[in-house]
């Protein structure tokens, strides 16, 4: 009986798993909508909202307005205090030896705030540090100039205003 019974659950669930909809797409049996449901029961609350596009700011001027008003800005994956990914925590790591403030944002929250920013310094990869209103590179330079010394000099201004 619970063998029968386990046969038909997992070919419903097979059956089911397999089903996609024209608004949305189907990923080991879960479903993701990329649309908001036109409702006319659904409550504002739930819906949801861009703060930009109401505020009438682009992500372009929020980019350039974070890399001209804070001395050290990086975007990466994940935040300083919790990178996700090898590459972000190797960037932290290098600039938290040098004791600056160090402004971020995580790019994995918002996948058009990530393009803004590759268009922004015209390079594809993360993180993105850019240093006194200039684009410096990713982790890979940043720890070649502190190996180098280049990048003490760089950031010696922002340690002495700290």
């Amino acid at each position: 009986m619970a063998t029968s019974l386990s046969k038909i659950l997992f070919k419903g669930i097979a059956a089911r798993s397999l089903t996609t909809h024209q608004t949305g797409s189907c990923y080991y049996g879960m479903r993701y909508f990329n649309t908001v449901s036109n409702d006319p029961d659904t409550h504002d609350d739930f819906k949801p909202a861009n703060k930009l596009e109401s505020s009438g700011i682009s992500l372009s001027d929020v980019v350039g307005k974070d890399v001209k008003d804070n001395p050290v800005m990086i975007y990466m994956k994940g935040v300083p205090d919790y990178p996700q990914c090898g590459f972000s925590s190797l960037a932290v790591r290098v600039l938290t030896q040098y004791d600056v403030p160090l402004s971020a944002r995580n790019i994995l929250e918002d996948p058009e705030l990530k393009s803004a920013v590759k268009a922004f310094s015209n390079w594809p990869t993360f993180p993105q540090i850019f240093i006194k209103g200039d684009f410096v590179g990713g982790s890979d330079i940043i720890l070649n100039m502190h190996q180098t010394g280049e990048l003490k000099e760089k950031l010696k201004d922002i340690i002495s205003k700290k």
